[in-house]
């Protein structure tokens, strides 16, 4: 017999429960059924004729292309709002705010001194997209695959959540080394002008600690970050098509459904921003000066003071994460990389909450 009720249906979280599953006792006189296929869920863009298969090498490759391209470009664009944003962390006395601090910064470094810090921002961040994005889609197809095609559309949410979680936290290990010698550049003046001029000297007085002491302020900023970049995005997106678009998703161009997908990362950004702020001025501060661990740094700032720079974090961070996936979609669509429809209420759950005869 199924379960009649979503009550019922509740007690099966795979999250509390992962090896239950539901299954449905047949006749034996019946012929079996073919097992239903696991259901993979996706919110990029899709061409027609696929150039590859869905889950494939080249797709898990293609993907992290699409990820150096998204957070390469865009956190280097955004490098004189990035600077400013991280000396007002470690020197708000001195900046006091976004518009004294780009004001001070050019009038004591020129407008070349915005573009402090480009080249550690650049390889950074296109090693962390390379992993963010490449690692959630084998995560999230991983993981899908383990619920199944029920649970996976009922724990969605819960998917997204721990397929970007999973993704970010190999991301941040590649990310570290070079988030460490950009706050250096940037809020050192004197320190160093170059990532040639910063890693020998960074390492001469700390070793290679100098580089991975950030790395759990890393993942306390960016896994709640990405957790929320991906969740945010992906149901966003269901809720446009859902309640906005005038049209199926299925009926849109590839530029309709790239507006979307824009709206959706911008409103995403905002959220991602807030979330993770505080321990984006932990890890300013903390790669700015030697000898500090993340709780003294905290304790030091206070409730106050892990919020400076917020403004201009959502700023930069809802415009990064609007164009991350922007950039990232548009690639998936000129590889004409499959994907699968949007998340969708198996037949066979339908029968069981009595939504269909």
């Amino acid at each position: 017999m199924y379960p009649t009720t979503l009550t019922q249906l509740s007690r099966a979280n795979p999250f509390s429960a992962p090896l239950f599953s539901v299954q449905r006792l047949e006749d034996p006189s019946q012929t079996p059924a073919a097992p239903p296929q696991p259901r993979r869920l996706a919110a990029a863009a899709v061409a027609e004729g696929d150039s590859c298969a869905f889950g494939s090498n080249k797709y898990y490759a293609l993907c992290g292309l699409g990820g150096i391209l998204s957070c390469g470009t865009t956190h280097t664009a955004v490098v004189p709002l990035d600077l400013v944003k991280c000396r007002l962390q470690v020197s708000p006395d001195k900046y006091k705010n976004i518009f004294k601090g780009f004001s001070i910064t050019i009038k004591e470094d020129g407008m070349r001194g915005l573009a402090r810090g480009w080249a550690p921002t650049f390889i950074g961040y296109s090693m962390q997209g390379l992993c963010k994005f490449g690692f959630y889609e084998v995560f999230k197809n991983v993981y899908g695959d383990f619920l199944g095609e029920e649970n996976s559309y009922m724990w969605r949410t819960s998917l997204y959540l721990a397929a970007s979680a999973s993704a970010e936290f190999f991301a941040d290990i590649a990310l570290a080394p070079m988030e460490a010698a950009k706050v250096r550049i940037q809020t050192q003046p004197g320190y160093a002008n170059t990532l040639r001029q910063a890693v020998p000297k960074m390492y001469a007085e700390e070793g290679i600690w100098a580089f991975y002491k950030g790395v759990v302020p890393l993942w306390m900023r960016q896994i709640p970050y990405t957790m929320m970049k991906f969740a945010c995005f992906e149901r966003t997106v269901e809720a446009l098509y859902k309640h906005v678009v005038p049209k199926p998703r299925s009926e849109c161009s590839k530029a309709e459904q790239l507006v979307v997908t824009f709206v959706a990362g911008y409103i995403a950004g905002v959220f991602c921003a807030i979330v993770s702020h505080p321990a984006d001025s932990v890890v300013s501060v903390l790669n700015k000066e030697k000898g500090s661990t993340a709780l003294q740094v905290l304790q030091r700032l206070g409730p106050k003071g892990v919020w400076k720079g917020l403004v201009a974090r959502i700023i930069m961070i809802g415009t990064l994460t609007a164009l991350q996936w922007f950039i990232y979609d548009s690639v998936k669509v000129y590889f004409r990389l499959p994907g699968p429809p949007p998340p969708e209420m198996p037949e066979s759950l339908k029968k069981k909450l009595g939504l269909t005869e």
